[in-house]
């Protein structure tokens, strides 16, 4: 993996989202499994540096949903930390409604937005 170009690594991402509930910051099991993956992933390649983006349906205001984006992040990274990941590794950042990766308007399209995704910013 280390020969890849950073855009073919985010194309191809070994790296999972982690998906949240409805107006939530918490991490469900499954998104704890999902976080413990990409963490094993991250042990194996340590210099990697990782930005964490909190991603929201788009249901509620933007500002509203700007600052759940930013708990959702910040939740993924202390987690990722409680695990052992470098805090320094880890950026994080909200990008509220605005980027949805499924642009239909219902739960089927809401519940794929509601993430956390990872993007390899170094490595």
């Amino acid at each position: 993996m280390s020969a890849r170009s950073l855009d073919d690594l985010n194309r191809n991402s070994p790296l999972t989202p982690v998906f949240f509930g409805f107006d939530s910051f918490e991490l469900s099991e499954a998104a704890q499994k999902a976080a413990q993956a990409n963490a094993a992933v991250m042990r194996t390649n340590r210099t990697w540096v990782i930005m964490i983006e909190g991603h929201c349906d788009e249901r509620g205001t933007a500002e509203y949903n700007l600052a759940l984006g930013e708990r959702r992040a910040s939740s993924v990274k202390a987690y990722l930390v409680s695990l052992g990941i470098a805090a320094e590794r880890l950026r994080v950042v909200s990008y509220g409604k605005e980027f949805p990766f499924d642009t239909g308007h219902d739960e089927a399209a809401w519940t794929k937005n509601r993430r956390g995704h990872f993007v390899v910013t170094a490595k």
